[in-house]
């Protein structure tokens, strides 16, 4: 399969050096994931991780690419943790949607050695593929519409290519329509 200059080999778990292990877990089927077959690799330059730079690099359509970002918040001293998956056409509405959705005071997104150390994988790598157990999973109805979409693999030598509506089917997502804002929408 191809998506740009991309060539993606399919299925993942084939090529388990390019997976962080919670990742490699999540596409061997270990957590439950019934298309993790459908789940396809791509090594590409680590420096080149970030998604506008990936895009552009790798002929990928930027509405094509999704982004996960790890968010908390608390309510009556109870931690509430969750990842987002939105089109990188979009932010996550952390100050509306998640706030509301996770039920918090205030949602915020998690700090970068906090996220890394609790989902075990590389920042810049984050994806939603092999997130703890018990963490809630919040996926915008528009990545779920979307044929493929791009994502980590909790690496930043690599990206997960995957129907976006397999992401709707990992363990403990919950689709949450207008999770993602365009750009620029207040």
């Amino acid at each position: 399969m191809h998506l740009g200059s991309l060539d993606v080999h399919v299925p993942a778990r084939d090529l388990p050096d390019l997976l962080a292990p919670p990742v490699l877990a999540a596409v061997r089927g270990e957590t439950g994931w019934a298309r993790a077959d459908e789940a396809g690799v791509v090594e590409i330059d680590p420096d080149l991780a970030d998604t506008a730079a990936m895009t552009d690099a790798y002929e990928v359509p930027l509405d094509f690419s999704a982004n996960c970002v790890v968010v908390g918040g608390s309510r009556s001293g109870e931690e509430r943790i969750a990842a987002c998956v939105v089109l990188a056409t979009t932010r996550a509405d952390v100050n509306s949607t998640v706030k509301r959705t996770l039920d918090v005071r205030k949602a915020s997104f998690l700090a970068m050695d906090r996220a890394v150390d609790l989902t075990g994988m590389e920042y810049g790598g984050i994806t939603p593929i092999g997130l703890p157990a018990g963490w809630r999973l919040l996926v915008d109805a528009a990545v779920v519409a979307s044929d493929l979409v791009v994502v980590g693999s909790g690496v930043r030598r690599s990206k997960i290519v995957v129907p976006g509506s397999a992401l709707g089917e990992l363990p403990g997502a919950e689709i949450v329509e207008g999770l993602g804002r365009v750009l620029g929408e207040a």
